[in-house]
């Protein structure tokens, strides 16, 4: 399942020096990292919820997650520290490829009334995702899910610009909403 990389490799990073005139191969944005953030809130209290979203997760990624955990005591929001209140997994290499192919040809697609996701980057050339459910994900079985979890997925790239972070997601594939 490397065909991202691949196609990366061969047709975007030649495409975005021609476009951008870069001067070396290496100046050419690519990705760096995909974080993915899973947050419990009120089921950071039971042992069960937490197990289930570290194993939904692990599936979702292929690589097990770590869990989050509460810096700081907080009477008001009824935590202490130490206390768990969601999980994280930094995705690299081959398996953020495969991530990243899964997400956008079949995960993204399968979100009701999907019409294309904004083209909103935070100003570096990074984009982040709010998923609402993560039953869209194959890996994911539907009938074995005690309760829905979001998920937030952070794609970071070594993009200077959001222009140069768009245009290397759009090569890529990625579904934006048409302007």
């Amino acid at each position: 399942m490397a065909g991202v990389r691949d196609y990366y490799l061969s047709t975007v990073a030649p495409k975005m020096m021609e476009e951008f005139n870069y001067k070396n191969r290496f100046q050419v944005p690519r990705f760096e990292k995909m974080v993915l953030n899973m947050g419990l809130g009120e089921g950071g209290r039971d042992r069960a919820i937490i197990d289930e979203a570290v194993s939904q997760m692990a599936t979702i990624c292929g690589q097990r997650p770590i869990l989050t955990l509460v810096r700081k005591s907080i009477a008001a929001f009824k935590v202490r520290a130490g206390m768990p209140v969601g999980c994280k997994a930094t995705l690299r290499g081959r398996r953020m490829f495969e991530f990243f192919e899964r997400l956008v040809n079949v995960a993204v697609p399968q979100i009701r009334d999907f019409r294309g996701l904004p083209d909103t980057l935070d100003g570096r050339g990074n984009y982040n995702i709010g998923m609402d459910e993560i039953i869209v994900f194959p890996e994911v079985n539907p009938d074995k899910i005690k309760r829905s979890f979001g998920m937030h997925i952070s794609i970071v790239t070594t993009a200077k610009t959001d222009a140069e972070g768009r245009r290397l997601l759009e090569l890529l594939g990625f579904p934006f909403k048409r302007r």
